[in-house]
């Protein structure tokens, strides 16, 4: 019989502490100079427990923003297609473009790089197919995954990537009319 987990103690003391650490490091310094040996030290927890626990930066990057996301950008279900895909997009945008917006443009960087770090995208992938489901069970045209993806979420790293210009609210909703345009 497999011993339960609990859902406080040492581990999840070990595992805030190491988020922490990852966050107050990149408020101080560049992505690139980030390495497990300054987080185990900043955190105060052994090397040896963050590469057994993570394996690697980019596996332990991918948990601090899934952790982040789901705190503070949870999937919306506010009863709506239109409502849920505006508050999903302005959401998104705010989060690009606020103080964590490099760490969430680095993970999706390194998600699509290799399966083995697609943690971050596979778990929020899983979350919006739920939203969509949702919509489509209330009888709405809902769009696939994919033209989500590629209309609201795409265009929206995108600005961030490579203009270095997140967009605001009222163009997270312009992309939300352009992908239920294409519904139609």
């Amino acid at each position: 019989m497999q011993q339960a987990r609990r859902p406080g103690g040492r581990s999840a003391r070990v595992r805030q502490q190491v988020h922490e650490a990852v966050l107050d490091l990149l408020s101080e310094q560049d992505w690139h100079s980030l390495s497990i040996p300054q987080i185990a030290e900043r955190s105060g927890v052994h090397q040896a427990t963050v590469y057994r626990r993570w394996g690697t930066l980019e596996a332990l990057v991918d948990d601090v923003v899934m952790e982040r996301l789901s705190q503070e950008s949870p999937v919306p279900d506010t009863g709506s297609l239109r409502g849920d895909l505006e508050a999903y997009a302005v959401q998104l945008a705010a989060d690009v473009a606020g103080p964590l917006g490099p760490l969430y443009v680095r993970a999706a960087q390194i998600s699509t790089r290799t399966q083995e770090h697609q943690t971050y995208l596979v778990d929020r992938a899983v979350q919006l197919q739920d939203m969509l489901e949702r919509a489509a069970k209330r009888g709405e045209g809902s769009p696939d995954l994919l033209e989500f993806m590629e209309v609201i979420i795409a265009p929206v790293y995108y600005h961030a990537m490579f203009f270095n210009r997140p967009i605001g609210p009222d163009h997270a909703r312009t992309l939300v009319d352009r992908l239920l345009r294409l519904r139609k």
